[in-house]
């Protein structure tokens, strides 16, 4: 052995299967989890401007808006009452519907600091609320967004609410919050696998 060569020594170990015994190991199968059935609400969060969505995607994997609104709040308010408006916001949806889980948008990318404070602390309003009641949360970038309801990661917003519109028959117009929430929801029921 130890006069042969790697390159013997290697050719060898391949002809064995890899293996020092040469039995040849099973791959591990890989699968992938159960999809996701039920309902979810989409949430896309903004201070003065947040849209809602419940999305109810059944087993034969169609999708239909139970409800969407957008909370839309005057400059008069207070950065504390405003918070308080997406909180409340998010248990009257969740009062009304029975939800399995909660999807949000993930804040873009923003170059002022002071913009990031402020859209994290309204995703952190609608974050919380669903969290105290104990539903698992889950957070999607507006990229992944796009590209899962789409096709592509940088769809405009009138592409975003023509496709929900396609996949759940709701018409949304130019309320961009709301379709946005509801490609939130759908991205989450197409992506989601139970472990």
């Amino acid at each position: 052995m130890a006069n042969q060569s790697t390159r013997k020594l290697w050719a060898a170990h391949l002809a064995k299967g890899g293996q020092g015994t040469g039995a040849r190991k099973q791959a591990p199968r890989m699968t992938l989890g159960k999809p996701f059935r039920g309902r979810v609400l989409g949430i896309d969060p903004s201070l003065r401007g947040s849209g809602f969505a419940v999305l109810d995607y059944a087993a034969d994997g169609t999708a239909r808006i139970l409800e969407a609104a957008t909370l839309k709040l005057h400059r008069s308010l207070s950065m504390p009452e405003c918070l308080g408006a997406i909180g409340n916001q998010v248990d009257d949806f969740l009062n009304q519907h029975s939800v399995d889980h909660v999807a949000v948008e993930q804040t873009i990318y923003v170059q002022n600091f002071q913009t990031a404070q402020i859209l994290g602390a309204a995703r952190g309003a609608a974050i919380g609320t669903a969290a105290m009641r104990g539903l698992p949360v889950f957070e999607y970038a507006p990229l992944r967004v796009k590209q899962a309801v789409v096709g592509m990661g940088r769809a405009s917003k009138e592409q975003v609410a023509r496709t929900v519109q396609n996949l759940t028959g709701t018409n949304f117009e130019l309320r961009f919050d709301e379709s946005d929430a509801a490609a939130v929801a759908l991205c989450h029921a197409f992506t989601w696998r139970a472990e």
